[in-house]
């Protein structure tokens, strides 16, 4: 049987499990990838990535949150086409290749972190917009990103230093 590596953390850093995240002495419920936590092998396997990742930028609806980071307006998306030379980056909308809208109703998207996972840079195909967004309900899948409730990802946010991780274990 292979031997999984633990995924070391160190004190400041974000830890996040299929049963929750730890940040200092507090802990916080999450949703993770409906292909659970793992080793990410392709685009849309709904696998959470096992590893240590950087927090690249901080989005926001102006219009349903406070200011942190930047204004997600109406015409912004993210590419999620491994045919796209944009892959795994933002654009604008309308855009002719596949992409996903980040001004969403279901208020989602009303406070993210983008994660530098597959972004320097993008293998197309290997998986797309691995964020940490607002949970659509408790403890609901993604689709590999790391949900929490709204104000534990602003509390979250607000602590996290510029040299903080997400460290993601399996």
């Amino acid at each position: 049987m292979p031997r999984r590596e633990l995924v070391t953390a160190r004190p400041g850093d974000l830890v996040v499990t299929r049963w929750g995240a730890r940040l200092r002495n507090h802990w916080f419920p999450c949703a993770v990838g409906r292909g659970g936590v793992g080793v990410k092998r392709r685009e849309g396997d709904g696998v959470t990535p096992v590893g240590r990742h950087r927090i690249e930028a901080v989005l926001h609806r102006p219009d349903r949150v406070a200011r942190r980071g930047h204004a997600i307006g109406p015409g912004d998306g993210w590419s999620d086409d491994p045919a796209d030379p944009a892959y795994n980056r933002p654009v604008r909308r309308p855009h002719r290749f596949g992409h996903e809208a980040l001004r969403r109703a279901d208020g989602q998207y009303d406070l993210v972190a983008v994660l530098n996972w597959n972004r320097d840079p993008p293998v197309p195909g290997r998986g797309s917009a691995v964020f940490l967004h607002v949970w659509r309900r408790p403890r609901h899948p993604t689709a590999g990103c790391i949900a929490f409730r709204c104000r534990d990802l602003a509390f979250i946010l607000a602590r996290l230093g510029p040299r903080a991780r997400v460290v993601v274990r399996g």
